[in-house]
């Protein structure tokens, strides 16, 4: 369910009283692949919800150029709603999702395994309010820069 940050802490709270372990993470996930797949499954293995902080576009523009995101964020949020492991989406404008996180409190905050726990945006937040941060491993290989390249080649053949 594609949700606002109101909403998002509501649902939060009601699921903590009622026992849940509310996983979150974040990201751009423009061009859906097997790694982004593979690491939100894992990430939905550690608790019972899964809420995903997706970037709008115009934060992904600050963060990745003037090219992306290739999708927008309405489809981009439809398609990750698309997969059993991801319970809520919520899109968020600023650089950061550090006021989503602290919204959601979450029982454990997941990045990719590119980021150590010290450099993690919440991190401190999370573990102060008992929570757990932690690391998932990419598949090699396996990235939306990787495809965009791909599709470049194949476009100039």
């Amino acid at each position: 369910m594609l949700l606002n940050q109101v909403l998002l802490s509501e649902i939060s709270r009601i699921a903590k009283s009622n026992n849940k372990k509310i996983v979150f993470t974040n990201g751009v996930f423009d061009i859906l692949h097997v790694g982004h797949v593979s690491y939100l499954e894992k990430a939905k293995q550690l608790g019972d919800i899964l809420v995903l902080g997706l970037n709008s576009d115009a934060s992904v523009k600050k963060l990745k150029g003037d090219s992306r995101p290739i999708n927008n964020e309405i489809d981009r949020a439809n398609v990750l709603l698309g997969l059993k492991s991801v319970d809520y989406v919520c899109i968020f404008d600023e650089e950061t999702p550090l006021n989503l996180i602290k919204s959601v409190n979450p029982s454990v905050l997941v990045k990719g395994a590119d980021y150590s726990i010290e450099n993690i945006v919440g991190a401190d937040f999370v573990q102060k309010n008992g929570g757990e941060v932690k690391t998932i491993t990419f598949i090699e290989g396996k990235s939306t820069t990787s495809t965009i390249a791909k599709m470049r080649l194949i476009k100039n053949d």
